[in-house]
């Protein structure tokens, strides 16, 4: 089978995608997904691209993982709009 050379494989390997909700020291961060939800410590995984990641306080970071926990199979805006 011939791997896929355009699409959303091609905008997933332009960045390094990281899992902001299992942090580790020193502020770097997984690999973004996880081998088995069964099997896996971790909750369920919010990546965002590395860049956005460095960007984002502990607030936002909290905020994202949070909706993105009670909400797992639905795309969750990694910022939350805010209301005027």
């Amino acid at each position: 089978m011939a791997k896929p050379k355009g699409g959303l494989t091609k905008w997933f390997k332009k960045e390094k995608w990281v899992d902001i909700a299992s942090p580790k020291k020193k502020g770097k961060y997984q690999p973004c997904g996880r081998k088995s939800a069964k099997s896996s410590k971790r909750g369920y995984p919010k990546c965002v691209p590395l860049a956005t990641a460095k960007k984002m306080t502990k607030a936002q970071i909290k905020s994202a993982v949070t909706r993105k926990r009670a909400n797992p199979m639905s795309k969750v805006s990694t910022f939350k709009k805010r209301r005027k």
